[in-house]
């Protein structure tokens, strides 16, 4: 898969160590976070459900068939890896329904943990982020190095990269999108039809940071720069006069962001802006297709911060505990610290 994607640029050097990542799936543990709880009543149930080497849309087939419902009565906040252990929750649609025996669920892949009655459907996104617990074994590396590294990622987060799994597996989604966007490729099925367009825009953001990260200005202040405040969506113009806003940025409390390209007038001005559209200049078909759409533009920030990192080296084991927001991957992070290249194919769900 990596041979296929360009070897976006590194914010903390090049990488320094290599280590074998899911040698067993235990060695990467995924626990979703929702932030919220069941509401204790409604139409819905709702699962706690822990994984093991399992697909979630296979997770989902199954669980329907127990209740006997449409798999499109089943929601859930998000797909997790399969190659892993994960805990996720899933929403059912039961109605009046009594619950099913969910311990008749065959015994192997996932087991259903908890369950308490919900009013309304699990919706893609609606969670606060995930917590990981990574073992990367065969760990290949001058400690000194490695221990400045970490530090590194704790204090300035990282390159808030999509992963290799939005791309597709060997990357097809990228010739795929080009393809469907230059109306070379007609896509019928309206989900796939989503992913290659979630891939081009993908494409066009990581470019974007890529270049600033190259530049050394991924996590500063550019003239014309669209800010998000941290912990939330929530974005706004930088004005020329406010001297606070490159403290709060150094701070962790503002992020820089990048465009989702789509149709409309852009956020960004100045030199920003002029990054934005250079990096939208290199994909030229896909940014053309994604106009034609209308897709409505949208932000994402530069700068992934690495909550709760924790570490702990034993010979050659290095153990990663850290928690990410919701749409950052697992993989952005450890890419900054492991050569992976032998060690990404397979990772979509």
């Amino acid at each position: 898969m990596a041979s296929n994607l360009p070897d976006w640029a590194r914010a903390h050097g090049p990488v320094a160590a290599r280590a074998r990542i899911r040698g067993t799936p235990e060695d990467f543990r995924v626990e979703e976070v929702l932030g919220y709880a069941a509401d204790g009543e409604g139409p819905h149930v709702m699962l706690t459900v822990e994984k093991r080497g399992a697909n979630t849309r296979w997770v989902v087939e199954q669980l329907a068939r127990l209740a006997g419902i449409p798999a499109r009565e089943v929601g859930y906040a998000g797909l997790k890896d399969r190659h892993a252990v994960t805990l996720q929750h899933f929403t059912l649609n039961l109605d009046r329904r009594p619950e099913p025996d969910w311990q008749a669920l065959p015994a192997g892949e996932f087991r259903v943990l908890k369950s308490a009655r919900h009013r309304r459907k699990l919706k893609t996104g609606a969670l606060q982020g995930n917590r990981f617990c990574l073992v990367l074994r065969d760990l290949s590396v001058d400690p000194a190095t490695l221990a400045s590294r970490l530090e590194a990622v704790r204090e300035r987060g990282v390159p808030n990269y999509f992963g290799v799994q939005r791309f597709g597996r060997g990357a097809a989604n990228i010739e795929k999108a080009e393809a469907a966007l230059s109306g070379r490729l007609r896509v019928h099925d309206r989900r796939l039809f989503s992913l290659l367009l979630s891939a081009a825009r993908s494409l066009i953001f990581n470019d974007l940071l890529s270049a600033r990260v190259q530049a050394a200005n991924w996590d500063k202040l550019l003239p014309g720069e669209v800010l998000m405040l941290d912990g939330s969506h929530s974005v706004f113009r930088a004005t020329v006069d406010d001297v606070a806003l490159p403290a709060r940025i150094a701070s962790g409390d503002l992020h820089p962001t990048g465009p989702l390209w789509g149709r409309g007038e852009p956020m960004s001005s100045g030199k920003a802006l002029e990054w934005e559209k250079q990096a939208a200049a290199r994909y030229p078909v896909m940014a053309a297709g994604l106009e034609s759409l209308k897709l409505e533009p949208a932000r994402r920030s530069l700068r992934l911060p690495v909550r709760d990192f924790a570490w702990k080296v034993e010979a050659d084991t290095l153990v990663l505990k850290f928690f990410v927001p919701a749409g950052a991957y697992a993989t952005t992070v450890l890419r900054e610290l492991i050569d992976m290249r032998e060690d990404i194919e397979d990772m979509a769900d």
